[in-house]
């Protein structure tokens, strides 16, 4: 679990971007807007951030309260989720729980681009903040 002070920092693709539509599966429709923050495996393993494939779930596990430094998002729950591979319990990626146009709007209002990274940093084990550089 994720400790005070404990952070990575990503850099932004452009899938990261506009996951709606800069996909890399045809499993559905695209989205205008949709973005998501990468969560690098190494970093998911260190601070054991689940999917809903592993049987511990809940705040600190697989959600966590968000903010950004900007005042964009507040309070907000990102859920983890995805995986590198099926079956694996290890999260690969944070949306905001049932809205993934959300961190795309985020995006859009930083005007993000993949020269920017995000900041991922854990005030408590609950709660996380945000930073686009």
């Amino acid at each position: 679990m994720a400790q005070t002070g404990d952070t990575y920092i990503v850099k932004l693709k452009q899938s990261h971007l506009n996951w709606g539509e800069h996909r890399y599966t045809q499993s559905r429709e695209p989205i205008l807007g949709e973005g998501y923050i990468p969560i690098p495996r190494e970093h998911a393993v260190r601070y054991n951030i689940f999917n809903s494939n592993n049987p511990q779930i809940g705040f600190g596990f697989n959600k966590f309260y968000a903010t950004s430094n900007d005042g964009f998002l507040q309070n907000v729950i990102l859920l983890a989720q995805g995986s590198s591979e099926a079956g694996d319990i290890y999260a690969k990626q944070f949306s905001v729980e049932g809205d993934l146009t959300i961190i795309g709007s985020w995006y859009s209002f930083r005007n993000a681009t993949t020269e920017n990274s995000v900041i991922v940093t854990w005030k408590d084990p609950t709660h996380i903040t945000l930073d686009i550089i």
